[in-house]
């Protein structure tokens, strides 16, 4: 009985710990509950969307990812390619795309600028004992970056909302654009209310210098602490007087990406997550031919892909999934570029070529 109480003690007191945030109380919750989004005590996706793909058994998928053989690429066997971008002494009117690895990246357009899911901890967990960052993907640190207009976060996962970074960055973000829940996390940390723009699917938000944003769905999950889907996960269109981006965060593929494309595409850019996928979490994560056909239904002019070459999430090797990309996007003759973490992607010049640095 008193191993049960003190594991049971030591439980509460770790996931009470700031790192996983809060739960949505007050105002927050009742608006919550009040989202058409929001049935049986949680947030929904547009179609019904399973953890696991049927014919698969969580016990079998857990068992593999925890103690099956791995593969020997899953991890670099040596540091990836990468460059350190003085990101400060960016010209504030030069429009750029600058990836830092996993989901994150800096952005700068219109004299405005961005930076999306920042996890610039050396680990994409809550402990920086698990998930450790590949060698050589994990340069950036908050301290590089500069001031910022906005910080966008499109979930609450913990590579995507990493809590060291966005408390290092505090006093240097403008404002926080973060989907329906996701709120009670950032005031815990220190942010005030009026940092946040906080809003659900369809909300459309005008920002500085004629730029807005729009709340478009995705499809995904949600949670830091026990309970799931208590906060909503989102997609971004960014409209600016010269271009139209779409931001994809994570997303298994269905219709929304053509309801996307045929209300607000076509686009410019679209960053599209691609890796830390498998078979079985085809409904939460795109596979590389998902992206591909996500990329047709959006109507993209150019493909930036993410959500790879930092973290071991998924059991394929760390450079499959920018092979299956480029080679399946080549074949449908897709405009796919393909930067090294740090690298500048001049976004008035979207013919640029970059090496294949992944088969280094």
């Amino acid at each position: 009985m008193t191993t049960l109480v003190v594991l049971t003690v030591t439980f509460f007191m770790v996931i009470n710990m700031k790192v996983f945030g809060a739960t949505p109380k007050g105002k927050r919750l009742n608006r919550i509950r009040q989202s058409k989004l929001y049935r049986d005590k949680k947030f929904q996706n547009i179609s019904h969307t399973p953890s696991i793909a049927e014919g698969y058994k969580m016990s079998k998928v857990t068992y593999d990812f925890f103690l099956g053989k791995k593969d020997p690429l899953l991890k670099p066997l040596k540091a990836i390619p990468s460059m350190h971008t003085h990101l400060k002494s960016i010209d504030k009117n030069t429009d750029v795309f600058i990836w830092l690895g996993h989901s994150s990246y800096y952005l700068q357009t219109d004299g405005v600028s961005f930076l999306i899911d920042p996890v610039l901890s050396s680990y994409g967990s809550p402990f920086k004992y698990f998930n450790k960052a590949f060698e050589g993907s994990d340069i950036f640190k908050p301290e590089d970056l500069p001031d910022l207009d906005y910080l966008i976060i499109t979930h609450d996962h913990f590579d995507h909302l990493d809590y060291p970074t966005v408390k290092s960055i505090k006093n240097r973000t403008g404002k926080v654009i973060v989907p329906l829940g996701v709120g009670a996390h950032f005031e815990r940390w220190g942010y005030s209310e009026d940092q946040l723009i906080e809003e659900e699917w369809g909300a459309n938000i005008e920002l500085k210098n004629q730029i807005n944003i729009t709340f478009t769905p995705a499809r995904h999950f949600s949670g830091r602490r026990l309970k799931q889907n208590d906060t909503l996960w989102t997609s971004y269109v960014l409209e600016t007087p010269t271009k139209k981006m779409f931001l994809g965060g994570d997303s298994g593929y269905d219709s929304h990406f053509k309801m996307i494309g045929d209300e607000y595409g076509p686009f410019d850019y679209a960053i599209l997550e691609n890796g830390q996928y498998g078979e079985a979490w085809r409904y939460i994560h795109t596979l590389p031919e998902d992206v591909i056909q996500a990329s047709v239904d959006l109507k993209a002019k150019t493909v930036l892909p993410v959500h790879s070459s930092k973290f071991a999430l998924a059991l394929h090797p760390w450079n499959e999934p920018l092979q299956k990309v480029t080679s399946l996007g080549k074949k449908r003759g897709l405009h796919i570029l393909t930067p090294m973490i740090g690298q500048v992607v001049n976004l008035n010049h979207s013919d640029q070529q970059f090496d294949i640095w992944w088969e280094d």
